[in-house]
Parts: structure tokens; sequence; C-alpha cells
């Protein structure tokens, strides 16, 4: 049986996000909301719970495209190959918000991912999940949660999320109605940026 604890994205109760760390902490799995869809995330430090996720997607681990949630650009470099000022300046323009940036993977990536060339990056703009990872203290891997309703290509409402992921995961944060618009997802990874879905995150900024 998962947790189930609302959180208000205007203000975050600290001691709920101290919650949701612990039982990322030990290995657990949550559900979060995030700037676009509900998203399906764990530690990246941790192997087992990176295996539970894969898992659950019928991927292999190392095949698997995850995002990394980070709160800022800060742990850019832990993760991805110096990148140059004009990817920088996309970058700062575009984050925090709905966007996810397919970047030149580092040699420094967790053990499971070391054959990546290339990484999702995501800075969500949502007051949740930036808390989460800033407590956290590392990005947390993120996969959004389909529905296999053909209309509704995501669950929107926290209780029917609840309901389908009881069982699979630890807790699912309620933080309100989540979007059924996943995030626009720009490959920054060669020379010039090109679109790889659109999604709910404007092209016109670029």
């Amino acid at each position: 049986m998962a947790e189930f604890i609302r959180i208000y994205e205007e203000n975050p109760n600290p001691k709920e996000i101290e919650r949701v760390v612990a039982i990322l902490k030990r290995g657990g799995l949550i559900i979060y909301p995030t700037d676009t869809v509900y998203g399906l995330g764990c530690d990246i430090t941790n192997l087992k719970a990176l295996e539970r996720i894969a898992r659950i997607k019928g991927v292999k681990l190392e095949k698997a495209n995850f995002s990394f949630v980070c709160h800022d650009l800060s742990h850019l470099s832990d993760y991805v190959k110096q990148i140059d000022s004009s990817t920088f300046k996309i970058l700062k323009r575009a984050l925090p918000g709905p966007y996810t940036f397919i970047l030149p993977g580092s040699n420094t990536l967790p053990n499971p991912f070391k054959k990546k060339k290339t990484v999702g990056i995501r800075v969500p703009k949502n007051n949740i999940a930036i808390e989460i990872v800033k407590l956290l203290g590392n990005p947390i891997i993120s996969t959004s949660i389909r529905d296999e309703d053909e209309v509704l290509e995501y669950t929107t409402d926290p209780e029917l999320i609840l309901e389908k992921w009881d069982d699979l995961v630890d807790l699912v944060i309620d933080g309100g109605y989540g979007d059924n618009q996943a995030s626009t997802v720009i490959d920054l990874s060669e020379d010039e940026p090109i679109v790889v879905r659109e999604g709910k995150g404007s092209l016109e900024i670029f």
C-alpha cells in the first residue's frame, strides 16, 4: 500500500518534503507532480530503486530513457559534458519549465547509465518537485506515468493515480490535478537544436 500525502505547490510543507525524501533515501519509488504530467521517480544513486522502475516500465535499465530531474543547473556538470555558451543560454532561458533537454552525457554518469551517449535533463517549474530534489541533494530519475486509456494519455487525478499504482510504489503525492500534456523534448547534443517531441513547452523561445 502506497502512502498518499497532500502537498500544496504554492507553499510546500517542509515536514512533508522531509517525509518524501526519507522514502527516496530508503530506495522508495514516488509519484509526484511536475509542471506537466505526473512522474514516477526515485533517487538516482539507488540502484535497487532504479531497477524497480525499469521493471515497472518493462525496459532494461541500461537502455531506459529516463530523465534526470534537477532543482537547477548546478548538477549539470556531474552528468553532462562541457556545453558551449549558446547551449547554456538556451537552458537558462527555458528552465525551470516544461522542457526536457537531451545533452551529451559525461563519463561520470551513474553506473547503470555509463554507456549512454546522451542524457535527458529536466528542471520542472513546480515547487514540490524542486524542493524534493533540493533536499535530497542529487537528482531523481523520472519517467512519466502513462495511461492505457486511448483518449487520455496521462492520468491527471491523483486519487485515480493512487488507485492504479497503489501496489507498485511507496508514495503518491497529491499536488492537485496534473496536466495531460508532456514536456517538449529538445535535443541539444548536436550542432543544431532538434525538436524530438512537441509538448507543453512553447517553441517560440528558441
